[in-house]
C-alpha cells in the first residue's frame, strides 16, 4: 500500500465542508453539524411519518463489535406489531438519478465508476448535495457521521492487523481506486466552468470520496426505484433519512417495504414493525445475510459469532496436495487428475478458461458444495462409483459418504489438514488476540483484533464440525465390520 493512502485517515481534518475527521475517532464520531437539525421534525414538515413512540437516542446496549454506544432509533413506548414506524414520500429519499437535471460533469464522472463500488456513484450525489448552499436534504446531510470507522481509513498498521489475504486485497483495492479516482476527478474538473461545477468549485480529494462512498455503502438500501420505458421498475440504491439510523439485527422487530402512494404511481418507502417493540428496545432491520468482511468493508463492524461468516481459499491443486498428504492420504490426484474427472471439475467450475477458483469453508454450508463434491471426486479411484451418483448427491454434506466410508474419511482427513493450514496463515494465534484486547489499543486495533478472531474462530469451528463427522464415520464403521 502506498505511503499516502496508510497517510489517508491523517489527512481527514481539513476545514469543511468535504472533509471529516481521522478514523481513530470513530468511537463516539461527532455528526457533520455540533448541533444539527432534528431529523425527526424534518421528516415530519416534508410530508413523512414518524411514529409518535420513536426517538433518537444513544443505545443502552453495546454495538455487535463491542464499540461502545452509538445513536439509534428507540421506542419510548411499546409498539403493537404491524404499526407503520416511518413512511417516506418519494422525494425524501436522496438517488443519483441521470433525469434529476445532474451537471453533465457528474454524470461523466460516474460513468468511471466499476459497478461493484456503486456506492460510490450515490457518494457523488452525496458530495454535491454536501456542497450545495440550501440543499433540500441539508438537514438529514448534517446529521451524518463526521468519520466512519472502515478499513480504507484504518492506520497502515492496523490494515495489516486485519491479517485475512482476501480481506486486505478489497481493502487495497478500494484505497487504489480512490486514489485513481481523485486524479481523474480533478482533471476531469480542472476546466469547468464554476456554474457547472458539481461541488461548487470545492476541491475533491480521496478521503472526502471515501467519506462519501462508507456514508452510502453503510446507509444505503437497494430497492425500486426509477421506471424504464417499458414500465418495469429497476433496482436502485437510495438514502433513506431517519431509516438508515435503524441498527443491524439477523432477528429483526421491523422490516422495509414499498407501496404505491394512493392515486398516483409514487412509491412511499415504509417500515413497519415485524413483532411488538418494547419500550427501549432499538429498531432493528436485516442489512442481510452477509459475511463478516462486508460488514467491516461497509458498515466498520464485527459480528461476533455471525453464522454467515466464513473463510475464502483458493482451489490450488498443490494447496490440496499438500493437505492430503498431511492427513496421511495416499495417491491423491489433485495435481494429474484422470480425464473423467476432469470432466467433473469442468461441472463444478473448478477447470477451464471462466473457471471460479474461489471456494469457501465455514457458514451455513461448512465447506462449499463445489469443493467438497472435487475432493470425493478426486479422492476416489473407482470411475463407476462416481458415476453412478448425481452432482446434487456428491455435492451435499448431508450424503452420508456416497463413494464409501473410507472415501469420505479421506475426503474430511483433507478438510481438517485444508482447516489447519488456512489456520496456520495468521501470524497470531486467539490466546494472543484475546490478550491484546485487554490493553488500552484504538479503536480500529480493537477493530482488526476483534476481525481476526472471528476469522480464526470460524476456522476452528469448522475442524471441530468435521473432527465430529470423522468420528461418527468411525464409529458408524466399526459397528458395522462387527
Amino acid at each position: 500500500m502506498s505511503t499516502k493512502m496508510m497517510l489517508m485517515a491523517t489527512s481527514l481534518t481539513q476545514a469543511r465542508p468535504l472533509a471529516c475527521a481521522a478514523a481513530s475517532a470513530c468511537l463516539y464520531p461527532a455528526r457533520l453539524v455540533s448541533q444539527p437539525p432534528d431529523l425527526i421534525k424534518w421528516v415530519r414538515r416534508e410530508g413523512g411519518f414518524v411514529h409518535q413512540s420513536i426517538k433518537i437516542a444513544y443505545l443502552e446496549e453495546e454495538k455487535p463489535n463491542g464499540l461502545g454506544l452509538g445513536l439509534g432509533l428507540v421506542a419510548s413506548e411499546e409498539i403493537p406489531k404491524g404499526s407503520d414506524l416511518i413512511i417516506l414520500p418519494q422525494h425524501i429519499p436522496l438517488r443519483f438519478d441521470a433525469k434529476d437535471g445532474e451537471p453533465s460533469a457528474l454524470i461523466d464522472l460516474a460513468r468511471h465508476i466499476p459497478e461493484e463500488l456503486w456506492a460510490m456513484k450515490l457518494g457523488l450525489k452525496l458530495l454535491q448535495e454536501r456542497a450545495k448552499k440550501g440543499s433540500f436534504w441539508w438537514p438529514y446531510i448534517s446529521n451524518l457521521p463526521e468519520t466512519y470507522c472502515v478499513p480504507i481509513f484504518f492506520p497502515g498498521e492496523d490494515i495489516k492487523n486485519l491479517q485475512y489475504a482476501p480481506l486486505l486485497h478489497q481493502v487495497n483495492k478500494r484505497c487504489r481506486f480512490l486514489l485513481d479516482f481523485e486524479k481523474l476527478v480533478k482533471n476531469q474538473l480542472e476546466n469547468v466552468k464554476l456554474d457547472d461545477h458539481p461541488f461548487g468549485g470545492q476541491d475533491i480529494d480521496a478521503s472526502s470520496l471515501g467519506w462519501a462512498m462508507s456514508a452510502v455503502s453503510s446507509r444505503a438500501f437497494r430497492l425500486y426505484g426509477s421506471r424504464r420505458p417499458d414500465g418495469t421498475h429497476v433496482d436502485a440504491p437510495m438514502l433513506l433519512p431517519l431509516i438508515d439510523m435503524c441498527n443491524h439485527s439477523f432477528m429483526p422487530n421491523a422490516e422495509i417495504v414499498q407501496e404505491k402512494e394512493a392515486n398516483n404511481e409514487s412509491m412511499l418507502v415504509k417500515v413497519i414493525s415485524g413483532k411488538q417493540i418494547k419500550q427501549d428496545d432499538p429498531l432493528e432491520l436485516n442489512y442481510g445475510c452477509l459475511n463478516n468482511d462486508l460488514f467491516l468493508l461497509d458498515y466498520g463492524f464485527v459480528i461476533p459469532s455471525n453464522p454467515y461468516d466464513c473463510i475464502e481459499l483458493k482451489y490450488d491443486p498443490a494447496l490440496l496436495d499438500a493437505a492430503s498428504m498431511a492427513a496421511g492420504v495416499s495417491s491423491p490426484n489433485f495435481s494429474s487428475p484422470s480425464p473423467w474427472q476432469q470432466r467433473i471439475l469442468l461441472q463444478l467450475n473448478l477447470d477451464g478458461e471462466n473457471s471460479d477458483l474461489k471456494v469457501r469453508i465455514g457458514g451455513s454450508e461448512l465447506v462449499e458444495d463445489r469443493l467438497l463434491a472435487a475432493l470425493r471426486v478426486l479422492l476416489s479411484n473407482d470411475r463407476e462409483a462416481v458415476e453412478k451418483q448425481d452432482l446434487a448427491t456428491l455435492k451435499s454434506i448431508n450424503s452420508e459418504a456416497p463413494l464409501g466410508t473410507s472415501n469420505e474419511a479421506a475426503t474430511l482427513r483433507t478438510m481438517i489438514a485444508l482447516c489447519v493450514i488456512a489456520l496456520g496463515h495468521f501470524p497470531t494465534k486467539i490466546m494472543e488476540d484475546e490478550s491484546i484486547l485487554k490493553q488500552k489499543v484504538s479503536t480500529t486495533t480493537d477493530l482488526a483484533v476483534r476481525y481476526r478472531i472471528q476469522k480464526k474462530s470460524v476456522i476452528i469451528d469448522a475442524m471441530t464440525d468435521l473432527t465430529r463427522r470423522v468420528k461418527l464415520l468411525s464409529s458408524k464403521e466399526s459397528i458395522t465390520s462387527q
